[in-house]
C-alpha cells in the first residue's frame, strides 16, 4: 500500500497494541507502521507480517497471550490496542487493557483517530442496524458516487476503513458499523448517522440484549448535523433521545407512510422530502419515485418491492441529503443502483417459480423481513444453520401464513423442524452434506414442493459457519444449483 509522505512521523513515538492478525488486524498494523508507530502485533496463530513490528506475541492460549500483552504493557506507555471485532469481550486481552489503564479501540476508532491527526475533516456517515446495513451503505456510496463524490463503502465491507483514511483520497465515507465494532469505537463523529432497526442477534458475543443494543447505540454519538431513526421502530428513536449529539444535530426520521416535518417518507410512490428542504414546514419536495427501483423487485413488479428495501433506500437517501445531494442525482442513482451479492438477489423466475437469495439474511429479524414480502402461502423457505444462540419461537409464528413449506438445513435444524412440524407446515430435514451436495439436493427438493406463482426463498435465519465457508459460499451455491437446475430442464 502507498501511503503520503505526511504519514510517516505522524505517530512516531507512540506505541500501539493490535491483538487480532485477520484483515482488519493486518492493515492496522501497515498503516501504523508507516506512521512511524511502535507495533506489537498478537494473534492465535503464526501470520506473515510487514517488516518493522517491534514485537509480535503469538500463542494459541488466550490467557498465555494476554499474559504476554501484559508484559509488553508494563515495559512502556501504550496509546492504545485494537483488539480486532470477531474476538469477544471476554477474551482476557480486555481484562489486561483494562488493569493498565489503556484504551481498548476499534479499527474504526483508528481510522477517525488518523483522519484528525491527518488535520482532514471527511464527512462520515454511519450506518448500524440489526439488517439492512450493507444494504445501506451500498446504496449510499451509489449515490454520492453519482453525485461525483469519492465515496466507497468502507467499515464493515470493503478496504479496511484505516486504509482508505490513509490513502487521503476520499471525499466522504459512508461507513457500515457492526456491533462489535462500535463496542470499541470511542470519538468517532459522524456528519449524519442512522440505527436502521434492532432485534435479537450476536447475543452469544454480547452476552445480553441490553448490552447489544447498548453497543448499536453508540452509532449516534457525537453526531453533527442529522441523527435518522426509522418511524415504527421505537428503540431507535429511543437511541436518538438518549445520545450525546453535537448542537445543533436534528432528529430526522424516515418512514414508509405519509412524511411529517422532520421525516422522509412517501405519498403513494413519491419519495418527499420534509426533512432537509427549506420549505418542510410548508411542503416537501419529490426525491424519487418507487418506480425507479423497480428493477430490484421480484419480475419488476413495484408492488412486491420489499418493505425492507424501502427503508433502506430511504435511510440512504436521508444520509445523502444530510451532505447536500440533490434530487436528481438521487433520483438517477436509485434507477440504476443493484444491490450486493446475496441480499435479496433474484436468482431466476422459471416456469413461474422465483428464486431468491437472501442468503445474508443470518439472524431471525433478517429473514422475517424477506418473508413478510412473500404472498401468503406460496413461500417455499430454505432455513437453518448456525443459530448463534437465537430463538426463532417469534420468527416461526410470524411468517408460518407465508410458508408453503420449509427446506432445513444446518447441521442441527431440531429447534426450526420443532416449531414448524406442529403447526402443519410440512418439513424437509436434509442431513449433514458436502456444501455443494447440500445445495443440489435443496433445490431438487425445491422443485417438487413448489408450485406456479411460488417463491423458493433462501433466507436462512442463521449463520452458515456449520456447513459452509460463510454465506457468500452459500448463496453462490443456491445460484449454481438454481441454474445447472433450469439448463438440465431445458435440454430434457
Amino acid at each position: 500500500m502507498s501511503t503520503s509522505v505526511e504519514l510517516d512521523q505522524l505517530w512516531s513515538g507512540k506505541a500501539l497494541g493490535v491483538v487480532g492478525l485477520g484483515t482488519t488486524g493486518q492493515a492496522v498494523v501497515r498503516v501504523a507502521l508507516d506512521c512511524g508507530a511502535e507495533v506489537t502485533a498478537c494473534d492465535g496463530r503464526s501470520v506473515p507480517l510487514p517488516s518493522g513490528v517491534t514485537r509480535t506475541i503469538i500463542n494459541e492460549d488466550p490467557q498465555a497471550l494476554a499474559d504476554e500483552l501484559s508484559q509488553a504493557l508494563s515495559e512502556r506507555e501504550y496509546e492504545c490496542v485494537m483488539i480486532s471485532p470477531g474476538i469477544p469481550p471476554t477474551h482476557p486481552a480486555y481484562g489486561v487493557c483494562e488493569r493498565h489503564g489503556v484504551d481498548v479501540v476499534s479499527e474504526v476508532e483508528l481510522a477517525w483517530r488518523l483522519q484528525r491527526d491527518m488535520d482532514r475533516d471527511i464527512p462520515w456517515l454511519t450506518i448500524t442496524g440489526t439488517d439492512g446495513k450493507t444494504t445501506t451503505v451500498s446504496m449510499l456510496s451509489h449515490i454520492l458516487t453519482t453525485a461525483g463524490f469519492n465515496a466507497p463503502a468502507v467499515g464493515n465491507v470493503g478496504t479496511p476503513i484505516i486504509e482508505i483514511v490513509a490513502s487521503g483520497q476520499a471525499d466522504v465515507l459512508p461507513v457500515e458499523l457492526s456491533s462489535f465494532q462500535l463496542h470499541t469505537t470511542l470519538s468517532v463523529e459522524p456528519t449524519a448517522s442512522t440505527c436502521l432497526n434492532v432485534a435479537p442477534d450476536h447475543l452469544n458475543w454480547h452476552g445480553t440484549m441490553e448490552a447489544y443494543t447498548a453497543d448499536k447505540a453508540k452509532v449516534y454519538a457525537n453526531t453533527r448535523i442529522a441523527a435518522i431513526y426509522t418511524v415504527g421502530q421505537d428503540e431507535t428513536l429511543t437511541m436518538v433521545e438518549d445520545a450525546d449529539v453535537i448542537d445543533g444535530c436534528r432528529a430526522i426520521g424516515v418512514t414508509v407512510g405519509t412524511p411529517s416535518v422532520g421525516q422522509i417518507g412517501l405519498v403513494d410512490d413519491l419519495v418527499i422530502d420534509r426533512a432537509f428542504h427549506a420549505e418542510r414546514h410548508a411542503s416537501g419536495i419529490e426525491l424519487f419515485t418507487l418506480h425507479d427501483l423497480s428493477h430490484l423487485a421480484p419480475a419488476g413488479d413495484v408492488s412486491r418491492l420489499p418493505v425492507h428495501l424501502v427503508t433502506d433506500a430511504l435511510a440512504a437517501t436521508a444520509l445523502a441529503r444530510s451532505v447536500d445531494v440533490c434530487p436528481e442525482v438521487i433520483a438517477q442513482a436509485m434507477s440504476t443502483f443493484h444491490p450486493g451479492a446475496h441480499r435479496s438477489v433474484v436468482v431466476a423466475n422459471h416456469a413461474d417459480v422465483t428464486w431468491i437469495d437472501d442468503s445474508k439474511a443470518t439472524n431471525p429479524h433478517a429473514a422475517m423481513a424477506a418473508l413478510r414480502s412473500v404472498t401468503p402461502g406460496t413461500a417455499v423457505w430454505i432455513a437453518g444453520g448456525d443459530t448463534k444462540g437465537a430463538d426463532f419461537t417469534e420468527l416461526v409464528a410470524t411468517v408460518a401464513p407465508a410458508l408453503r413449506a420449509a427446506i432445513l438445513i444446518g447441521k442441527d435444524h431440531s429447534q426450526l423442524n420443532a416449531l414448524l412440524v406442529p403447526m402443519g407446515i410440512p418439513v424437509v430435514s436434509l442431513p449433514d452434506q458436502l456444501p455443494e451436495e447440500l445445495m443440489t439436493t435443496v433445490v431438487r427438493e425445491a422443485v417438487l414442493l413448489a408450485q406456479r406463482g411460488d417463491t423458493v426463498l433462501l433466507a436462512p435465519a442463521c449463520a452458515s459457519w456449520d456447513q459452509f465457508d460463510n454465506y457468500g459460499q452459500r448463496g453462490d451455491l443456491f445460484a449454481d444449483a438454481v441454474r445447472a437446475m433450469i439448463t438440465s430442464q431445458a435440454t430434457r
